[in-house]
């Protein structure tokens, strides 16, 4: 008998959402509710296992962790890239490493859960209403008629700027790579730089993936080339921007606010400011967590495992 951890399952929702039944004669399956952040307390909690489902980038697996798990034979990720794992270290121990796909839908539907909620001051209104306070106390921002500024138009920006034009923006996009054509076809403007980018959007979201290229591709400088009344929504990765100068940026007002669903220390800490500032509307990494997604998620998890134990397997990542 295997023996099987899903990592993280924070919703303590894994077992509930696929057929593990399936591998009940060959896995022992349980789950870890809690994030492990002390690496010795994860080996303690690890060593045993065989087989680990983990959730994305939850839980990082560095060569370090990885040559202190010697029982440990497959390793499954949600989604079919995670940097967080160090495939050639796995590789070279004999760890096969394979993913399950994932839908672009949940987290595009979270970039604009965020757009909205930063453009009508929601969390401040929320919060006012619950306490019996100001009846009214803000003015919100019109999306129709206002610039929405894509960084990546890929899978997950493409269908933001459909949305986006549907609620009657003007929508542009740049990055590296993006061709006109390929601008033209999502129905979009192709911005003819970043800084352009910068500076004509109201609301700028971030879709790329993050890489040595685009890590900090928003930086201080293009930050204050942004509109004091601008809001800066990033649901990929926090790596993308300049933390410290994104932080300067809303603490001294150079823009009017960011939604933020990434961030460099997940769980984010007790005492981030993130958690304090009052132009923030921040979220728990929510962006892939759907019924839906996790179905998926979980329901190739079980057929990863059933394949592998078969001495065939599938969706391999590296």
């Amino acid at each position: 008998m295997k023996t099987c951890l899903i990592l993280d399952d924070y919703q303590n929702a894994a077992l509930g959402l696929a057929g593990w039944d399936r591998l009940a004669d060959r896995v022992a399956v349980s789950t870890v509710t809690e994030h492990i952040a002390d690496r010795d307390a994860l080996v303690a909690r690890l060593r045993d296992a065989e087989i680990l489902v983990i959730m994305r980038e939850r839980t990082p697996f560095p060569a370090a962790l990885l040559e202190r798990l010697p029982k440990l034979k497959l390793l499954v990720t949600s989604g079919m890239r995670n940097a967080a794992i160090d495939l050639a270290a796995a590789r070279a121990r004999g760890i096969t490493v394979c993913g399950t796909e994932s839908s672009p839908t949940p987290p595009t539907e979270l970039t604009w859960a965020l757009i909205l909620g930063l453009a009508r001051h929601l969390p401040a209104e929320t919060a006012n209403l619950r306490a019996n306070g100001p009846w009214q106390s803000t003015i919100g921002a019109d999306l129709s008629g206002a610039t929405l500024g894509i960084l990546g138009l890929g899978k997950i920006g493409a269908r933001v700027a459909q949305i986006g034009r549907a609620f009657g923006m003007d929508v542009m996009a740049w990055s590296r790579n993006l061709t006109p054509s390929q601008a033209a076809e999502a129905g979009v403007t192709l911005a003819p730089s970043k800084e352009s980018l910068c500076e004509e959007s109201d609301f700028l979201t971030l879709h790329l993936v993050l890489s040595e290229r685009s890590k900090g591709i928003l930086g201080e400088a293009e930050l204050q080339r942004m509109r004091p009344g601008a809001y800066l929504v990033n649901t990929s990765r926090a790596g993308l921007v300049d933390q410290a100068a994104l932080l300067r940026a809303l603490e001294e007002g150079w823009i009017a606010g960011a939604g933020l669903d990434v961030f460099d220390t997940e769980p984010l800490p007790a005492d981030s400011p993130y958690r304090r500032l009052p132009n923030v509307l921040a979220l728990p990494h929510l962006g892939y967590v759907s019924r839906a997604n996790y179905t998926r998620f979980f329901t190739q998890a079980v057929e990863d495992l059933d394949a592998w134990l078969a001495g065939a397997p599938i969706r391999q990542l590296g």
